[in-house]
């Protein structure tokens, strides 16, 4: 027997006998390990939900594309400069020393955020997020260029034509346009962008300028152009921790099975009640609107995005059916189960969590607003002289050499004197006025003396005074005084 022949599926079977597959078969058979992902065409609907995404997309972008272009006096509204170590927002001049409002702005957005989310669920995602809010840009010059969904699908499905590379390649080159415009104006936060501007017509951008506007137009273009969805799912985390900052209580978008179900195509103007039907008339409407391609019906999913195009077009459908709307809403799951009314809904919204999060974040705000009206404009650093740490000059007096950084951080000019208590006899050499230009910081060689012998050997505690001539601002800054044994 030839035992290359393939096996006969029609072979007997025994009570002992091995399941026998075709040879022929087992060689076709393929286990994918991964699903593949499958390309979603986002239908536009029209309504309140669609209305507000629009009114953030315009925002928000108004906001980032319009901020580096305003003025203030002589100088960009806001500017984040690296090279000098300064950054401009509006009337403030910040320094690294102020790094501490950083920190205290994004403590605020992070409870923001957790705020938003107790109340009202992923809001950031479906309505301000740049991802969200740059992938519909670029989703609306799809259906301008291409058509709408079905045409868009229909075009993806033909063959390679005239009109179809015509199509593509136009619509390429438009996002390839709004993304090279997001990483300029992104770059033009760090470089005044009137200079960054000139510096492009006249070819003569730097190196990190260059692969900045690169880099940010490429990660928009890539991100808004191809993929959208799959950010909002696979790489962004804040939709696998969302689960921690919601509960029965948080409003989301929620399909109403007691209502809905169960669920059939049929005619207007048809009772449901008399076929023993739900108010769903299985459309798909709501997944077609779906800028992540899921079934609302299904429950509370985390590629949800909260966006609440599906509450948009189920109400269209039950317009048109002349059914009551809402059948997918905000709401909660309490809420739902119970049956609350708007009232009840709105009393358990602001339940005790919402509370405490509004009152810390309502603290932070006024500390971190209290404290940049009250923060003095002056920043002094000290640093010790470390090639001579104490010497002997004419007089007889022991002196210690210091460098005082000393930072303006107005928009005028200002005059200031330096002065140091701490040891008797204490002596400030150079005694002379200081002048600092507007939004500049300087350096300056202070050299402190006393008279030999005056104190005993060690470090000895002392504190530079520095005032400004006219405001008197005055800053005091420590550093040790060394007298060696």
């Amino acid at each position: 027997m030839d035992s290359s022949a393939p096996v006969s599926a029609s072979a007997p079977a025994g009570p002992g006998a091995r399941k026998i597959i075709p040879i022929a078969a087992a060689e076709s058979e393929s286990v994918g390990l991964y699903e593949a992902s499958k390309k979603i065409y986002p239908r536009t609907v029209r309504g309140m939900f669609a209305r507000w995404r629009w009114a953030m997309v315009f925002l928000t972008q108004l906001v980032f594309y319009g901020l580096p272009w305003a003025q203030w006096g002589e100088r960009q509204l806001v500017l984040f400069d690296l090279a000098a170590r300064r950054f401009y927002i509006f009337g403030l001049v910040l320094y690294p020393q102020d790094l501490i409002y950083l920190s205290g702005l994004l403590v605020v957005s992070a409870l923001a955020l957790f705020l938003f989310t107790a109340v009202a669920g992923r809001l950031w995602c479906g309505y301000a997020c740049p991802q969200t809010v740059y992938t519909e840009i670029f989703m609306w010059v799809e259906h301008r260029i291409e058509g709408n969904r079905t045409a868009r699908m229909r075009l993806d499905a033909e063959s390679m034509s005239l009109e179809k590379l015509v199509k593509k390649w136009f619509k390429h080159l438009v996002w390839i346009g709004i993304a090279m415009w997001t990483g300029f104006t992104f770059v033009g936060y760090f470089t005044p962008i009137r200079e960054l501007g000139m510096a492009f017509l006249q070819t003569r951008m730097g190196s990190w300028e260059v692969f900045w506007v690169f880099f940010y137009g490429f990660a928009t273009y890539g991100n808004a152009g191809f993929m959208r969805e799959q950010v909002c799912k696979y790489m962004c985390p804040y939709a696998r921790f969302q689960s921690a900052m919601f509960d029965r209580d948080t409003l989301i978008v929620t399909y109403d099975p007691k209502r809905g179900e169960p669920r059939a195509p049929r005619r207007k103007g048809i009772d449901p009640r008399s076929m023993a039907l739900g108010d769903c008339i299985d459309c798909g409407l709501c997944v077609q609107v779906c800028p992540t391609g899921i079934d609302i019906r299904k429950g509370l999913q985390y590629e949800c995005i909260g966006c609440g195009l599906c509450v948009d077009a189920c109400d269209t459908v039950m317009q048109k059916m002349a059914y009551a709307p809402r059948l997918i809403r905000y709401d909660t799951q309490n809420g739902m189960e119970a049956g609350w009314t708007r009232r009840q809904l709105v009393r358990r919204v602001l339940r005790p969590r919402v509370l405490v999060y509004t009152a810390i974040l309502s603290l932070l705000v006024l500390g971190l607003l209290a404290s940049l009206v009250t923060r003095t404009p002056l920043k002094v650093d000290v640093v010790r002289d470390r090639a001579s740490l104490a010497r002997i000059v004419e007089g007889g007096r022991l002196e210690n050499v210091y460098r005082l950084q000393i930072m303006n951080a107005t928009e005028e000019a200002r005059d200031y004197r330096i002065a140091a208590h701490g040891i008797e006899g204490l002596s400030v050499s150079p005694d002379e006025r200081i002048t600092i230009g507007p939004a500049q910081s300087r350096w300056v060689a202070v050299r402190l003396q006393v008279p030999y012998g005056a104190v005993p050997a060690g470090s000895h505690t002392v504190h530079f005074d520095i005032r400004e001539e006219r405001g008197g601002i005055q800053v005091s800054e420590k550093a040790a005084f060394l007298v060696p044994r």
